[in-house]
């Protein structure tokens, strides 16, 4: 996970644009179920983050809606990807370190697979889009940390890709801002991770609770490939 920026004045964030340069207002979270995804992807649910005394506030909640979303998509035959940060020398996710270790079992196989990252885009130089593509997974599912980095960065370039993108409120989380003098006191966690929810604008769908989302099998479930030479999983 790469090291949390410092909080950026209100003046210097902008609206969602569509491409005429109108501004639109991100989607609220929808009530009721939305239609099946055929993946879930699990963002940097690793010790570091989610667990001791440097874990984000909420991360109790957020591994308890990881675990039902796990649950539901290895049941329903869909596609499972478990996202883990290679940190630098020294950071708390730096590879084969306690912190780095993935904080929920993996259950290795044609349709889950751990796939290692150094940036906040999952999709950089990895085989995400690969797994995705192969499977015919055209919709999925996002949780896990840090909500304004990694989750959001991941759920934009999914979405950049034409990916339908649904994002549970309660199953991803980050940490508080802390003060910055002349611009704001503490942000607390969870407006800072609604208001990165806010910043992905009307494209994404974000759904207040995990146990709206449904799981269904890819198109494509024996398709998935196997690693590209040089792309970063495990």
């Amino acid at each position: 996970m790469p090291v949390r920026p410092e909080p950026v004045p209100p003046d210097r964030r902008s609206a969602p644009h569509r491409d005429d340069g109108t501004v639109t207002a991100p989607t609220a979270p929808r009530p009721g179920a939305p239609d099946p995804v055929h993946a879930l992807l699990l963002v940097d649910l690793q010790s570091a983050f989610v667990a001791g005394p440097e874990a984000v506030p909420d991360a109790a909640r957020v591994l308890d809606r990881a675990r039902g979303l796990l649950a539901r998509a290895r049941a329903a035959g869909a596609l499972v990807v478990h996202l883990q940060n290679d940190g630098p020398p020294g950071a708390a996710d730096e590879p084969r370190t306690p912190g780095w270790r993935l904080h929920l079992p993996v259950a290795p196989g044609p349709l889950e697979r751990v796939v290692r990252k150094t940036e906040d885009d999952g999709f950089e130089d990895t085989g995400l889009g690969g797994l995705l593509d192969g499977a015919g997974a055209t919709g999925l599912a996002v949780c896990g940390v840090l909500s304004e980095m990694c989750v959001a960065a991941t759920a934009r370039a999914a979405l950049a890709r034409g990916h339908r993108v649904v994002l549970p409120h309660d199953a991803h989380a980050t940490y508080d801002i802390p003060a910055a003098p002349g611009i704001s006191g503490t942000v607390p966690a969870a407006m800072s991770a609604r208001a990165a929810e806010w910043a992905l604008g009307d494209e994404v769908e974000i759904v207040p609770r995990a146990e709206a989302v449904r799981f269904t099998a890819a198109p494509r479930p024996h398709a998935v490939p196997r690693p590209a030479a040089g792309a970063r999983q495990s």
